[in-house]
């Protein structure tokens, strides 16, 4: 129990494509792939590394 088989795969995807659609589902990805971009671009800039070069750049 709690694991997905093929026919559940299937039956997640056919529901998937009847609520949005064949020309939605690339829309929803892109979406969804510049989200995760952009959050693992400001994890990246919100470094604890980065941070003590900003405040030790600006001591001097």
């Amino acid at each position: 129990m709690g694991k997905f088989g093929v026919t559940e795969w299937i039956l997640i995807i056919a529901v998937i494509l009847l609520l949005f659609g064949g020309k939605k589902i690339p829309e929803l990805m892109k979406g969804l792939g510049s989200g995760v971009k952009e959050f693992k671009n400001a994890a990246k800039d919100d470094s604890p590394a980065e941070k003590k070069k900003e405040e030790t750049k600006s001591e001097e």
